[in-house]
């Protein structure tokens, strides 16, 4: 609630927060009505203790108060205080033989935009400053509405075997920070979404309970994905900025980034990853040596967090406000690289945003995203489910979009055609792989092009899966290339002998086959073309024919030529072969 710093003793909320630079939380959600408050209330010191530390009402002093003049005992007037199950059950006689339980009150989402962002917020000028938090306000405010509608669930019963969609909303305290924990102070604007369990059952009765925690945990990637895109989209249209992909690690997978940022800032910015990669690089030869082997995804994401744990520096005790940090920000960036690139910042970000607008078209094709997506999930993970290919088909939309609006329920349009169409079930609890028949053609050449691919390990994960969607994304184009072309109507109508064909003959075979080339011209049409044609032909011979007795009448019988002489035998001349009943030119 103050940030990175130490609160002193006895010194109350509102002035450790002014003197850390680090404005007061603010109440948000759908799920404020039930407990009295109102979105942009700040959260105040007992309403945080109360609903965030104790499980109870977060105005459960006055309830509490009343409860007593009424009458009521101590106990009973605190009990109405609580919202759903009292923490002091995890304590009680009656769970001693079963395992140890710890409340839990809480959950802290993480909401942090692309480092290209922090820069642009902290070099630009205040009305840049503003905006941006104004989309970061926007992006925040609409992930949680998705979570709360889309994800959360509240759960009853023995293990939680209950589970329904929750029936107000959720209720979260934001905390908004400025700057990291790094030894050397940078700019990090992001919010910390306090989530409280406590939720309403959707009965008539609206009794509390608690969210279930592994839904939550489940979709917190598909949350960021969705909050990013939410993010991009803000700032391109609010600034004009368009966006593109930044690999910052060979092989794994790109961010996006504001196009037009110099990178020697986004350099001078991560200073906290260049201290996780460092002491990552002795983690990862130390799995080797005891190993044998590079770490796999599971191993490597454990040893980052492991090297994140160990290189995080103490919080610090210095407090300083926000004008003093940007000022501070820009006085070492100038001196790094100089005022030309801090002062031009957003004139070059205008810039390459006119060329990324000139040279990306954005348009989402439903199947070619569908491929993509199934064909990354299943060389990264093999086996997944249904949040996996909405995270995957969210981060595919912002490298399409760029920045430009998407379709509300395009993301979930691109899942539903990979489930449909490209998937089969495997295993339990609602997994799914790849449909490899759907996805892979017939053509053995393909199929050694394409699985190698799901099976080379020395290659990253992602590498891998990239080289493996624009595969199946090439075969889609080229099937869509020959259906087009084969389907092209004829510019003229040809009539087909009777003789030759006895039934006309499909363009193409395979999983579409059966549409004729009368379905394509029209049988009518080629029938009419041939009676006219046969007609014609008709008038032609008798024209002919009138014409000869006509010249017969008039000049008598034309002379016949003398019978040629008996062909003398012959000797065939080498390298000639005759075929017997043709001549060496002419017709036969």
């Amino acid at each position: 609630m103050v940030g990175h710093g130490h609160r002193p003793a006895g010194t109350a909320l509102r002035d450790a927060q002014d003197e850390a630079g680090v404005p007061p939380g603010i109440w948000r959600g759908r799920g404020l009505a039930a407990v009295g408050l109102t979105a942009g209330d700040v959260v105040g010191e007992r309403q945080a203790e109360l609903l965030l530390g104790e499980g109870r009402h977060p105005d459960g002093d006055r309830i509490e108060r009343e409860r007593l003049e009424a009458g009521d005992d101590p106990a009973k007037a605190r009990r109405a205080t609580v919202l759903g199950r009292p923490i002091e059950h995890n304590r009680s006689p009656k769970t001693e033989k079963a395992k140890e339980r710890r409340p839990w009150l809480g959950m802290d989402f993480t909401f942090r935009p692309p480092p290209t962002a922090h820069i642009a917020w902290a070099f630009g000028d205040d009305e840049i400053r503003r905006v941006l938090e104004l989309c970061q306000d926007i992006s925040v405010d609409k992930t949680l509405a998705w979570v709360g509608e889309s994800v959360a669930q509240i759960r009853w019963g023995s293990d939680g075997k209950h589970r329904k969609p929750i029936r107000d909303g959720l209720i979260v305290a934001v905390f908004r920070h400025y700057e990291s924990r790094a030894t050397e102070s940078r700019p990090l604007l992001h919010d910390h979404a306090v989530i409280s369990i406590r939720v309403r059952r959707p009965d008539e009765a609206g009794t509390w309970g608690n969210l279930s925690a592994d839904s939550l945990l489940a979709n917190i990637v598909v949350a960021d994905t969705l909050y990013l895109l939410f993010f991009m989209e803000e700032v391109s249209a609010r600034l004009g900025w368009a966006w593109e992909p930044r690999e910052v690690t060979p092989g794994h997978r790109p961010v996006m980034e504001i196009a037009g940022i110099d990178e020697r800032l986004i350099g001078w910015q991560s200073t906290r990853r260049q201290q996780i990669e460092d002491a990552l690089s002795v983690l990862v030869a130390d799995y080797e040596d005891e190993h044998g082997h590079r770490p796999g995804e599971r191993a490597g994401y454990a040893l980052a967090c492991k090297a994140a744990d160990r290189t995080r520096p103490p919080k610090r005790k210095e407090l300083r406000s926000l004008f003093k940090l940007r000022e501070g920000w820009r006085e070492s960036a100038v001196a790094a690289f100089g005022a030309d690139v801090v002062s031009r910042l957003a004139e070059r970000a205008r810039a390459a945003a006119a060329a990324v607008w000139a040279r990306v078209r954005p348009v989402v094709d439903i199947v070619l995203a569908a491929v993509d997506v199934v064909a990354v999930v299943y060389v990264m993970r093999g086996a997944f489910k249904r949040h996996h290919l909405l995270a995957e088909a969210r981060r595919h939309l912002s490298y399409v979009l760029r920045g430009r609006p998407h379709q509300p329920g395009r993301d979930e349009q691109i899942v539903q055609t990979a489930v449909d169409d490209y998937t089969r079930p495997v295993g339990r609890g609602r997994m799914m792989t790849a449909d490899l028949s759907a996805l892979y053609p017939n053509d053995t050449d393909d199929q050694a092009v394409l699985r190698p691919l799901t099976r080379k390990r020395t290659a990253p994960p992602y590498e891998r899966a990239r080289l493996a969607a624009g595969a199946l994304a090439a075969r889609v184009r080229a099937a869509r290339r020959a259906e087009r072309l084969g389907s092209r109507p004829l510019p003229y109508a040809v009539a087909v002998p009777a003789a030759s064909r006895s039934h006309l003959r499909p363009f193409h075979t395979g999983a579409k086959a059966g549409r004729l080339l009368e379905a394509e011209t029209g049988i009518d049409a080629v029938e009419r073309s041939r009676q006219t044609m046969e007609a014609a032909a008709a008038q032609l011979a008798a024209t002919i024919q009138d014409s000869k007795r006509a010249r017969e009448v008039a000049h008598g019988p034309r002379p016949q030529p003398a019978p040629a002489p008996a062909p003398t035998p012959y000797t065939q001349q080498p390298g000639i072969e005759h075929t017997p009943g043709r001549t060496t030119g002419g017709v036969a």
